[in-house]
């Protein structure tokens, strides 16, 4: 401690050193070296933890898929907010497996236990054949539609209806919502986009950042904006809307075809095995329950299939239907009225051969919308109204 006055030894993580700095200087490139990483020598625990890290790091990629997390990442040592997830996306699907566990058992009835246990049975194979031959085709129709109102993904909007770059930083920079509205206005100016909020004012999506289109919202289970949105469906786990909307009527429609098959064709054998002497327990059991749940099913499904024939007749979506659209001019409940049978093709499209098939076929691109405005006046004076209305 005698030669060098203040200068010694210094302790460094156990290790001494000789000092040839200020102890200040030493404190500075100390927290240098922390800084930048660098420190004293691992021990061999260190060395074992940093192991044990990189083992770990190493397998979260196996434990991660497209669109969510996999049910191998449900552990006690996930976040809970990655288990939150995980339990939404697997009560997501629940709904759906019920409707597919109904349909496999009802296939298996009205195939195995009506036509080849019962049917069959009493020597009326021709009656069996004909009864399978028009099942099947009804419910390949049925399924077909069915699968494709699930997996087709719904259409979000384009870049073009985004902000750039400049826009965004001062539209969230900015707190007055006047000017907010000034930046969204000078925007949609040139998009072609004519609806407006309850209060006037440009239809902005907060979350997805962008100017909404005509016909456009947000939904908040897919957590995305959909093009032409009618409603988002728990026994599809998807979004109904311009992507998809024919193929959920078709689903709808050969729905109460397969439910009005089912119910005519047991109707015969549910009287027998209540008034004759028609005796097949397992079959009996089967057939009486295949009765009473396409009979239910057709009920709900016979009033949910009016409700959006009305809405395809009117040419409008379940959330116009309860909130009119709101155009320059104020709100306008038929805004989007061009007459029943132009409605009816914005949906199911201008080639009849292809109404019954789920083949998208719907006309337009999402975004442009024919209005009933501009219909009238396109019929008086030749033009587009909406080329001298933009904002």
């Amino acid at each position: 401690m005698g030669c060098g006055g203040g200068r010694g030894k210094r302790s460094v993580r156990g290790r001494a050193t000789p000092s040839t700095t200020t102890a200040e200087e030493e404190e500075e490139e100390e927290e240098e070296k922390e800084e930048e990483g660098e420190g004293a020598p691992a021990t061999e625990e260190d060395e074992d933890e940093d192991k044990g890290e990189q083992l770990q790091a190493a397998r979260l990629p196996q434990l991660q898929v497209r669109g969510g997390t996999h049910p191998r990442a449900c552990q006690p040592s996930m976040t809970p907010w990655r288990l939150l997830r995980c339990c939404q996306w697997t009560a997501a699907w629940v709904p759906v497996l019920f409707i597919a566990v109904v349909i496999c058992w009802s296939y298996y009835t009205f195939v195995v236990e009506l036509c080849l246990f019962t049917i069959a049975a009493q020597q009326e194979e021709g009656k069996a054949a004909i009864y399978l031959v028009i099942f099947h085709l009804s419910f390949v129709l049925f399924m077909w539609s069915y699968w494709k109102t699930i997996f087709t993904p719904p259409v979000c909007p384009s870049k073009e209806f985004s902000l750039s770059q400049s826009d965004e930083e001062r539209y969230e920079k900015e707190e007055r919502p006047e000017v907010q509205q000034e930046i969204l206005k000078r925007v949609a100016k040139e998009l072609p986009v004519y609806t407006l909020t309850s209060t006037r004012l440009i239809r902005y999506c907060e979350k997805c950042q962008l100017i909404k289109p005509d016909r456009c919202h947000h939904c908040s289970v897919c957590n995305k904006c959909v093009l032409k949105m009618d409603h988002h469906c728990p026994w599809v786990n998807n979004c109904v809307g311009f992507s998809n909307y024919k193929y959920f009527l078709l689903f709808l429609f050969y729905s109460l075809v397969y439910c009005i098959l089912v119910t005519t064709t047991v109707l015969e054998y549910f009287i027998k095995f209540w008034t004759t002497n028609l005796k097949n327990t397992r079959a009996q059991f089967h057939v009486l329950f295949l009765f009473f749940v396409a009979t239910m099913f057709f009920i709900s499904i016979l009033s949910l299939f009016c409700y959006h024939l009305w809405l395809v007749g009117k040419n409008r979506t379940t959330i116009e239907a309860f909130r009119a659209p709101v155009f320059l001019n104020g709100p306008d409940k038929n805004g989007f009225f061009l007459g029943w049978s132009k409605n009816w093709r914005q949906v199911f499209g201008d080639e009849k051969k292809y109404w019954l098939f789920p083949i998208f076929t719907s006309l337009g691109d999402g975004v442009n919308f024919p209005t009933r405005l501009m219909m009238e006046t396109e019929q008086i004076t030749g033009t587009n109204p909406h080329e001298h209305t933009r904002r």
